[in-house]
């Protein structure tokens, strides 16, 4: 599957891939009435990004960001059903190969945070103002989506 709406950030190189989708949760809380935004690190490069995954089996977009942020960040909370955006990432597979991956984003009112969640012991996790996190994450399109997030209160 080629995505023709691939962003003008992709190469011409990786727009011959194929493309898969893939939900992702931008989890946000208010601080002193600002909004904060959630990062958290990538398991191996330790780059920082939102938590995401590919689409779980018996659950709909929304609610699969909603678990990848409980196990990736531990954040429990109300997850819009509406996707704010979309990015688009090269994803590296050692067996098959790579492929384009296309993120729809999901705003997500944090209600709860855990100390302990699945994989606690394999990520950093930050809340900061949406403008530092757009400068700290390596997708153009991601820090775009970050930079223009006008969180809604549930």
């Amino acid at each position: 599957m080629k995505d023709a709406r691939l962003s003008p950030h992709v190469s011409p190189k990786a727009r011959q891939l194929p493309v898969l989708q893939q939900l992702a949760a931008l989890c946000y809380r208010f601080e002193r009435g600002r909004p904060e935004v959630l990062l958290i690190t990538t398991r191996k490069s330790r780059r920082w990004i939102i938590p995401k995954g590919w689409l779980i089996d018996g659950l709909t977009p929304p609610e699969t960001a909603l678990q990848e942020a409980w196990e990736e960040a531990g954040v429990r909370g109300k997850c819009d059903v509406q996707a704010i955006g979309r990015f688009f990432y090269q994803k590296r597979r050692r067996k098959k190969g790579p492929v384009m991956c296309a993120v729809d984003v999901f705003p997500l009112l944090a209600t709860s945070i855990a100390s302990r969640f699945p994989e606690y012991q394999q990520r950093q996790r930050k809340w900061i103002t949406p403008k530092k996190a757009a400068q700290l994450v390596n997708s153009p399109e991601l820090a775009l989506l970050l930079q223009k997030i006008e969180p809604v209160r549930h």
